[in-house]
């Protein structure tokens, strides 16, 4: 093995002299959508049709939690760059949550993946109540 192949292997990298390895986009989403929900004050994941989309998945009978909702990433041969769009609880501190989360992904995606995370773009698009309903905070139709 030559000193470059070895320093790449001693680093986690994805490729070597025996071969490479691509991590798909939805590892990594499904990856960083887990590091996001772990932290406190993260009330879901996804915002709007997303959000609502996944409630009713998660409703058929059998279906599965979509862990990348609310997840974008985009993933090349050595990095990945991802987008979070969540709710939060109301009370926290945003900019401290934004601060948890990112930190949380960064260290999980990097761990798993051997990628390095080159940014964590994050959008709150809504603060959750504690008294709010879904259905509420979805909104009401004014029509029947």
């Amino acid at each position: 093995m030559t000193e470059k192949a070895a320093t790449k292997a001693q680093d986690g990298a994805l490729a070597s002299e025996q071969g490479k390895t691509t991590i798909a986009d939805q590892v990594v989403a499904k990856i960083a959508g887990i590091a996001t929900r772990e932290v406190d004050g993260v009330y879901r994941l996804g915002g709007g049709v997303s959000r609502t989309v996944g409630a009713i998945r998660e409703r058929i009978p059998g279906s599965r939690t979509n862990y990348g909702q609310g997840v974008s990433v985009e993933v090349g041969e050595r990095q990945a760059a991802i987008d979070l769009d969540f709710t939060a609880e109301y009370g926290i501190a945003l900019a401290d949550l934004a601060a948890g989360v990112r930190r949380n992904v960064v260290d999980s995606v990097e761990r798993m993946t051997g990628l390095e995370v080159t940014e964590v773009n994050i959008l709150v698009h809504d603060v959750h109540l504690e008294d709010e309903s879904e259905d509420e905070s979805e909104g009401e139709s004014r029509v029947e």
